[in-house]
């Protein structure tokens, strides 16, 4: 006989002040992962920490999108899409490593649940933009390159060593697409070295 699946569902909770509490939010987030029957893993909580600050600067959301990667996360669930950050272009980041990690989303505010097949058609239309919002900023990179590179200028950072770039595209552009933070962790390199490469990999493949 066929058992359902368990499914394991990661709480995440932040505030921007230490004045501030986070234990309305996870409260109603517990009371709604019990009413759907997901199984509590582990609790994420950021205490004082702003939005608009990337995941290396909250140590709990970073705890939290590991333990996504690594699968040991089914959902995650938290109050609004605001307290998982206030930049669109960490969010979009956010979006696109979870996905790739098939993780589903929950957030309460905005009742949206990507683990229902409307939520999951709306999860795809994000990913639909966020990789549009991608190739924009590739365009307007390639773009400044072009421009800065007609007038002479010496552009970017210090390359990596060439067979860490080499493995970074290959763990890259190998079956499965793992997230950045994953292919990070494995070389032993920064997410924005990992962006920068991804990046590099996008504008190729727009002008072969």
């Amino acid at each position: 006989m066929a058992t359902n699946k368990v499914i394991r569902v990661a709480i995440y909770t932040r505030v921007s002040t230490d004045g501030q509490t986070v234990e309305n939010q996870r409260k109603e987030l517990v009371a709604v992962a019990e009413r759907k029957g997901w199984f509590i893993g582990e609790q994420f909580s950021d205490a004082g920490i702003s939005g608009a600050k990337g995941h290396d600067k909250r140590p709990s959301f970073d705890k939290m999108l590991k333990a996504a990667t690594r699968g040991d996360v089914d959902i995650i669930a938290a109050w609004s899409v605001d307290r998982l950050g206030r930049s669109l272009t960490h969010l979009i980041a956010f979006l696109g490593e979870i996905q790739a990690a098939g993780v589903d989303l929950f957030l309460h505010q905005q009742g949206f649940d990507s683990s229902t097949p409307a939520g999951k058609a709306m999860f795809q239309m994000l990913g639909v933009f966020a990789e549009f919002e991608r190739s924009m900023i590739v365009s307007r990179v390639n773009a400044g390159l072009k421009r800065a590179r007609a007038e002479g200028k010496t552009l970017g950072r210090p390359r990596i060593d060439p067979k860490k770039e080499k493995a970074i595209r290959t763990a890259l552009t190998a079956k499965g697409r793992p997230g950045f933070h994953k292919v990070a962790a494995k070389l032993g390199v920064s997410t924005g070295t990992i962006q920068r490469v991804a990046a590099d990999l996008k504008a190729e493949a727009i002008h072969r």
